[in-house]
């Protein structure tokens, strides 16, 4: 019996519990958001602002017949923006009840973290407007990290973008 636990041990690889993030830029900051949740990366594109809406809503867009709102995630992080950056992009994000548009200074790679190398958020105020930072990993000498885009948004501005991308929705 004790032969068959030892076969089974050294038969059995350990498969490492990796997870991928796309890793981009906001300002000088480096951060990153789970992969999954990427539908795809494009180039700003023109969009339509929508009456009364904060400063960091951009406004709506089509996309391929869909209309999508689109946020400035440097505004509603409070980050200033890199001037006169070439590389600023638009990550389309799957928030669950609909996609988001978040526009990013630079789009940097796919990073791939193993489980034991994804450290939890830093020691901060804890409080709504930091519980999107789901965790870190440095990288060279730098600090990413993680975020939940779906977070960023309270539930006043998850409804806004359900009203700006849905009609019926708007009464």
């Amino acid at each position: 019996m004790s032969f068959l636990r030892n076969s089974e041990d050294k038969s059995a690889k350990r498969v490492p519990d990796v997870h991928r993030y796309l890793e981009f830029n906001l300002g000088d900051e480096r951060f990153a958001i789970p992969l999954l949740t990427v539908k795809e990366v494009i180039a700003v594109p023109e969009t339509t602002k929508v009456p009364f809406t904060p400063d960091y809503f951009l406004g709506v867009m089509n996309l391929r017949g869909q209309v999508l709102s689109v946020i400035d995630l440097r505004r509603r992080m409070g980050i200033t923006p890199l001037d006169g950056s070439t590389e600023t992009a638009v990550i389309i994000t799957d928030l669950g009840f609909t996609h988001l548009g978040v526009v990013v200074d630079s789009i940097n790679r796919v990073l791939a973290v193993e489980g034991h190398d994804f450290a939890p958020p830093p020691e901060i105020e804890k409080n709504s407007k930091t519980d999107f930072v789901t965790g870190c990993y440095k990288s060279d000498k730098n600090l990413i990290l993680f975020l939940d885009v779906n977070k960023i948004l309270d539930r006043e501005e998850k409804e806004l973008i359900v009203q700006t991308t849905d009609p019926s929705q708007v009464g």
